[in-house]
């Protein structure tokens, strides 16, 4: 017996350390059903979408005349991956409307919010909008978008980058996203047919504080959320530009001057 003891205890160990490696690989990989996808965005490379993971969270008006196009049905059908769809934003995107300019009626409605309760007109959806939905079908990574919303070629990829955040992402995620880039000042005019130039970190400002996009609407943000952002938003003020030119509170008083007249 006194032989014997030995010879047990040392293979009873490297057994029982097999069986712990195993149980933990089996953990890791998800078995039993134990371990939960990533809640957060910036955790990994694979983003989770939140929100309806069919419609991208548009609205249906929309998302209908996108699949309906022969835009998105035939030429983009013919892009695969991730780089061809970049570069046709860069050489098909002029703004980022969900509708063309002049191709649908807002009964007398002006401004942003323009036509907001009048979808059911529907119209021609913009190029962009397609584009931002072959997007969401590629499903992409974390490192995809990132490269999207640096793009050094072309401001409407980084419109578009950051618009993909803003409909597929958590609400507790979108101030993460968007804080280093609130004081951007890379231009672009967002309007269909121009006149309404705005800087990147204007337009992340918008996207964080307003529901409303030209005739559309964003995904709601929970009240709790939305108070965070507001708070933290009024602790970055934006940058006066060191040029000369007027500071973007300056602009905001001439929005409103001309709105009121």
């Amino acid at each position: 017996m006194a032989n014997n003891s030995p010879a047990l205890t040392g293979n009873s160990q490297p057994q029982h350390q097999a069986a712990a490696a195993a149980a933990q690989q089996q953990q890791q990989c998800g078995g039993g059903g134990a371990t939960k996808p990533a809640v957060s965005g910036k955790q990994g490379n694979v983003l989770p979408l939140w929100g309806n993971e069919k419609t991208m969270n548009l609205n249906p008006m929309i998302l209908t005349n996108i699949l309906s196009s022969p835009y998105f049905k035939v030429q983009l059908y013919e892009l695969k991956t991730y780089h061809e769809v970049v570069d046709e934003i860069y050489f098909k995107v002029t703004h980022v409307e969900p509708w063309e300019k002049g191709s649908r009626k807002t009964a007398g409605q002006t401004g942003m919010c323009g036509g907001v309760r009048g979808v059911g007109t529907g119209g021609i959806v913009s190029t962009a909008f397609c584009l931002l939905y072959k997007l969401f079908t590629l499903k992409l990574t974390r490192k995809q978008v990132m490269g999207l919303i640096t793009h050094t070629d072309s401001p409407y990829i980084r419109a578009l980058g950051f618009m993909y955040i803003r409909y597929t992402q958590p609400p507790t995620d979108l101030w993460d996203w968007f804080e280093s880039f609130l004081d951007d000042e890379e231009d672009l005019d967002v309007k269909a047919g121009g006149g309404c130039v705005m800087t990147i970190g204007e337009m992340l400002r918008s996207f964080l504080t307003k529901l409303e996009w030209f005739s559309t609407l964003f995904p709601r943000i929970p009240v709790p959320v939305q108070k965070n952002i507001d708070q933290q938003i009024k602790t970055r003020p934006r940058k006066i530009k060191k040029d000369g030119k007027e500071s973007a509170e300056e602009i905001d008083r001439h929005v409103e001057r001309r709105r009121s007249r």
